[in-house]
């Protein structure tokens, strides 16, 4: 091993943070490739007494680190929380599967108890699920309460696999007179589908006591949405109920209503950009007048909801007084329905609760029909069933095909994608994508063109070729046609885009982001740009020369865009 991958490797086990019980490497951009690789962290693993949580994402780690890492953890029965996210980014396909394995043996052999096991952001697809399959299933996860597993490209057959993973760890763990207690399930971003959500319900129903559900962007339509519905009324402890960017149409809407009806504990429901329409709002509303006395949160945005409905969903929350947000926007409520809707809360004192109405889709034509549109959707759901039944052996090729895109339910607008942006939403903008988005853009706002920027460079993903292209050419159209414009004020976007960041504090009510890779690796793609002024880049190259807590996940990107920008400095 060379010596600076040595001393490389000793600064950031310096830098692990050790909190009761915790070991973390979280965030340091490590590229574990073998066993030499991972001597000192080996070490430092087996010298830790009573470890109960270890933190390894936002590293690289390969197969025969990872296995080296596992024969240091076959001794540490007082684990209970593994935070292994972003921890295979740049690897091949099949050498997660094995790792996973390998770790996961490791947690069985050592009779740990886990409590939380994290494992977002592996694109590791329906392989990866038969990765953890074992682990699941063993005692290690009889105690398990939070399993996280978003933007793991899982796909049906994924989903299929986990569900019944979880059904016989329930039952495994009920003979034995303990039953699991999951409190915990995020999943979104993995193209579970009709399918997929039914059988993760079937295994819901049986746990049930469940406290948070996260399973936004899933290609979830009405037969999906009417199960999982199903399923929490199961869980009367439910808090969170989060599947934005799903498709209920009132179908799925009203059977979740009927569903909410029986839970008294829910406080944050998100049904944002779900096609609810306005009688499954209105069902929604008729659940809230009869109950959900602590709700705190209800997104409905971008449902296709006229303005009666959207006035009846205010009203029914009147009696809420923990409500803390109402989010209509986005909705087919026009200027007067929006001025109503308005004056409705102010009569209930609860201005303050309704969120913004700035993207309002206008009053809708009148000839459109919901009842006709569900018709289509049924329609268009018995072809694709009678196509699955027919497809035989390409069904089965799923399992090895995670990374195709999943079939868009509707086309969003570009005003859905900047509010709730995601990359499948961007694709399905078309090829006009970039010039659309640069239409919606207000660039004399600056702090409106600096929030397009970080929502667009969001959903950046360097091992797609296709979401890449898609979201720097739009990048460009907005910042070229930002900069291009004589009264744009450039550093005042610059200063703009450094507050939300987190590098720079400011008196405006300004929101910060997490800031994730794709901001700073978009940003180090526009500096380079000829659009991009000279002179700004010396202001970005000053701010990020300092040390910033916000940036520290984002370790390897950040020190890609320091190098940039130093690169691109004018010479004074």
């Amino acid at each position: 091993m060379a010596s600076d991958d040595v001393a490389n490797l000793a600064d950031s086990l310096a830098k692990a943070q050790v909190n009761e019980g915790e070991l973390s490497y979280k965030g340091q951009g490590l590229k574990l490739d073998n066993a030499q690789s991972v001597e000192e962290m080996v070490k430092e693993i087996e010298e830790f007494d009573d470890l109960r949580a270890l933190r390894l994402e936002g590293n690289t780690i390969g197969l025969e680190a990872a296995q080296t890492i596992a024969k240091a953890l076959e001794k540490k029965s007082d684990l209970q929380c593994c935070h292994w996210s972003d921890m295979f980014t740049g690897r091949l396909r099949a050498e997660i599967p094995p790792a996973l394995v390998s770790l996961g043996d490791a947690l069985i052999t050592a009779g740990a108890r886990l409590k939380v096991l994290d494992l977002s952001d592996n694109a590791f697809g329906p392989d990866g699920v038969k990765g953890i399959e074992k682990l699941l299933k063993s005692a290690a996860c009889h105690s398990l309460q939070e399993l996280r597993l978003n933007n793991c490209g899982m796909g049906i057959g994924g989903g299929k696999i986990l569900a019944a993973a979880l059904t016989a760890c329930h039952k495994d763990s009920s003979a034995l007179g303990a039953p699991l207690q999951l409190k915990v399930f995020i999943a979104g971003r993995n193209r579970l589908e009709n399918d997929g959500a039914t059988a993760l319900a079937q295994a819901f129903q049986l746990i049930g006591s469940l406290e948070e559900v996260h399973m936004p962007q899933n290609g979830i339509n009405h037969p999906g949405v009417t199960a999982l519905a199903t399923a929490m009324q199961h869980n009367p402890q439910l808090r969170v109920l989060n599947l934005n960017d799903n498709t209920f149409t009132k179908k799925g809407a009203i059977a979740m209503a009927e569903a909410l009806k029986h839970l008294r504990n829910v406080q944050v429901i998100n049904f944002g950009d779900c096609l609810v329409r306005s009688e499954g709002a209105s069902a929604i509303a008729e659940t809230l007048r009869e109950g959900l006395p602590i709700l705190k949160e209800l997104n409905l945005s971008f449902g296709e909801i006229t303005e009666e409905a959207a006035l009846d969903v205010a009203r029914s929350v009147e009696l809420k007084d923990q409500l803390e947000k109402l989010d209509l926007n986005g909705n087919s409520l026009g200027e007067e329905g929006c001025d109503s809707l308005r004056e409705v809360m102010e009569s209930m004192n609860m201005a303050d609760k309704l969120g913004s109405l700035s993207d309002d889709e206008g009053e809708p034509e009148e000839d459109e029909d919901e009842d006709e549109d569900d018709d289509d959707e049924d329609v268009e759901e018995e072809e694709e069933e009678e196509e699955e039944e027919g497809e035989g052996e390409e069904e089965k090729s799923e399992l090895n095909q995670f990374s195709t895109p999943p079939s868009a339910p509707r086309t969003p607008d570009v005003s859905s994608f900047l509010s709730f942006p995601s990359p499948d939403k961007l694709l399905r903008l078309g090829e006009r994508r970039s010039s659309l988005i640069q239409q919606q853009v207000d660039v004399l706002d600056v702090c409106k063109t600096a929030e397009a920027f970080l929502k667009i460079s969001s959903v950046y993903k360097d091992d797609d070729a296709e979401v890449k292209s898609a979201v720097l050419e739009s990048i460009d159209a907005v910042l070229s046609k930002a900069f291009f414009t004589p009264s744009f004020q450039g550093l005042s976007f610059v200063s703009s885009l450094l507050v939300m960041l987190g590098l720079l504090k400011s008196e405006d009510k300004l929101k910060v982001v997490k800031v994730v890779p794709g901001h700073l690796q978009c940003l180090e793609h526009a500096v380079k740009q000829s659009y991009f002024p000279r002179d700004h880049i010396t202001v970005l190259n000053a701010f990020m020369a300092r040390q910033n807590k916000s940036l520290e996940v984002c370790s390897s990107s950040r020190d890609r865009l320091k190098f940039t920008l130093q690169e691109l400095v004018p010479e004074s």
